[in-house]
């Protein structure tokens, strides 16, 4: 036999690696190997495509029992988490094209109503709502797609989706956009926030001035409405009356967040740096309990695409190192035998596709450890 090293660990850091463990100080997911991201994204792709994909009419599935439910098909809102998965998966392997089946899906969500959008169910099953927020969000990957392959559809709805959304802007409660179409009963940041990046992403796009004083507009009523004094966001305003509802969510703070940040860096004024740190510290003391992020996947994807786009600009790695050891915990302690992602029995096409996004992102992370 070969001669082998035998490295003694003195019995003191046994006994305090013990103490520490116990105290909950290190989870479990800290001594296990370091996850293989890149095979976690294949994984989930390939379940995505085999359990969550109609062959038949390149739909989706909201659910693994899809079937035995109302609607055969999924709403449009999972895909708004799905696409962007899908163009962060196209950034990893270009030559693949994760990207376009997606698309082809949430064309068949357009509805001509004028202003013309996508509605939040597919449109040739049933005529159904509109919501500003699931444009928004396809709008954001569409940019970023643009900006990637510059080719001119992405812009195009993109430049839609703008068209669309700012009819839902009145002065109601000083400005700021209604959540739902026709339901003037509430302005949410979940529709003020992209509302932000959309034009933010626009004006860097065309330079056209419009872009640029839509999404300081409503940068600045979200944040005179809606703004904890803490650094995070309230979920919504009433209409009429101006009652807030209170509730923090991470993909409300990570949309105010990556808008602070785009915000420096087309701007170079640094009170935007200083409100991007200024959330990002916020998020991690308010969300960060028990060394876990709350338990919806996809709030949290939307909040490290704000953390993300801090440390480019800071290098602090500590706004992203939560999400590195949060998805090495969810890959071992949330997950099935079949590489299925979620806590309940029936898996949800929005929490695969928010940890696809999340695997796919830290991937073209180099952060040192």
């Amino acid at each position: 036999m070969p001669d082998r090293k035998i490295n003694i660990v003195p019995l003191r850091y046994i006994v305090l690696t013990f103490f520490v463990f116990m105290a909950g100080a290190v989870t479990p997911a800290a001594f296990a190997q370091k996850s293989d991201f890149k095979q976690h994204v294949f994984d989930i792709n390939k379940n995505i495509n085999l359990l969550l994909k109609d062959g038949k009419t390149g739909l989706y599935f909201e659910t693994t029992d899809s079937l035995q439910k109302e609607n055969p098909h999924s709403w449009l809102w999972p895909l708004c988490a799905l696409v962007q998965a899908a163009n962060e998966m196209d950034v990893l392997y270009p030559k693949q094209e994760h990207l376009k089946p997606v698309v082809k899906a949430i064309d068949q969500y357009y509805s001509e109503k004028v202003p013309v959008a996508y509605q939040d169910y597919v449109t040739a099953e049933r005529l159904s709502s509109r919501f500003y927020d699931d444009n928004q969000w396809v709008a954001i990957a569409y940019l970023d797609a643009y900006n990637r392959t510059k080719e001119k559809h992405y812009l195009k709805n993109a430049i839609m989706v703008y068209d669309y959304m700012i009819t839902g802007m009145d002065d109601k409660a000083g400005g700021g956009l209604y959540w739902k179409e026709g339901d003037f009963s509430s302005k949410n940041t979940c529709s003020n926030a992209p509302a932000v990046l959309v034009a933010l992403q626009l004006y860097k796009v065309t330079k056209e001035k419009k872009y640029l004083e839509t999404a300081l507009a409503v940068y600045d009523w979200t944040n005179k409405k809606l703004r904890s004094p803490e650094g995070l966001f309230y979920d919504n305003i009433k209409i009429p009356g101006g009652e807030i509802d209170r509730k923090c969510y991470t993909y409300n703070a990570g949309a105010m967040l990556q808008a602070n940040a785009l915000l420096y860096t087309t701007t170079r004024n640094k009170k935007y740096l200083l409100e991007a740190q200024q959330i990002a510290r916020a998020s991690k003391n308010y969300f960060f309990k028990n060394n876990r992020l709350p338990g919806h996947y996809w709030f949290n994807a939307v909040l490290l695409r704000g953390c993300i786009e801090l440390y480019k600009i800071d290098k602090n790695k500590d706004w992203v190192d939560i999400f590195r050891n949060e998805a090495q915990r969810i890959w071992i302690e949330e997950r099935d035998g079949a590489n299925l992602i979620g806590k309940n029995k029936s898996k949800s096409l929005i929490d695969q596709a928010a940890m696809m996004e999340i695997y796919a992102r830290l991937i073209q992370l180099e952060i040192p450890d």
